[in-house]
């Protein structure tokens, strides 16, 4: 296969995830965009986490919200609580790698907060380790998942929410998570704020 085929491959590979999950995530993006709506309107905030490029859709996310999106408005509480590395060493440090999230949801989370928790695989132990703690502190959670869901699908509660794309490789879930992250977002502002894009 020559260098450009492999491009080619990508984008088409890409392209049909993005198909079947369209058809699939529809329903889940939308109670979900419900669930973080809920924490807004009552005060709450909306908490996010993951490992790598996940922590990284954690924290475009939390600043779509903070900032804007694609509208002016004012600016949404939302916490990437992976982004505080002195936080995140001392957890690791003191405690294990696995607690650095879970502590700060403790520590910040609320009842009516979300916790948009992310992991590829759905086995990231800190990441079933801050669902632990969300469902402790009463928080709802939102999971974005791939593959078969993982540890992640089994610990989640009847009102919680998995959104899983429909893949089996780690950089076509990570596509579809940001568009995921991208309707969101949209949803949260049109559903709060009005505008064209409803």
């Amino acid at each position: 296969m020559s260098f450009e085929n492999l491009i080619t491959k990508h984008f088409e590979d890409s392209i049909e995830v993005k198909r079947i999950s369209a058809a699939k995530l529809a329903a889940p993006i939308l109670n979900a965009a419900e669930v973080m709506l809920k924490s807004l309107l009552d005060n709450g905030k909306i908490l996010s986490c993951g490992n790598g490029g996940s922590a990284g859709d954690a924290q475009h996310f939390s600043a779509e919200l903070l900032n804007r999106f694609e509208k002016e408005r004012p600016g949404l509480p939302a916490i990437a609580i992976s982004t505080d590395t002195s936080t995140i060493t001392a957890i690791a440090n003191d405690y294990s790698y696995e607690e650095i999230f879970s502590k700060q949801v403790l520590a910040l989370g609320m009842a009516n907060d979300t916790l948009l928790a992310i992991s590829t695989s759905g086995n990231s132990t800190n990441i079933v380790q801050a669902i632990g703690a969300a469902h402790e502190r009463e928080m709802s959670v939102i999971a974005l998942t791939g593959n078969d869901g993982g540890k992640i699908a089994s610990q989640l509660r009847k009102n919680d929410i998995e959104i899983r794309v429909p893949s089996d490789r780690t950089a076509r879930i990570q596509e579809v998570h940001l568009v995921i992250i991208h309707c969101l977002c949209d949803l949260i502002d049109n559903k709060l704020f009005g505008g064209e894009n409803i």
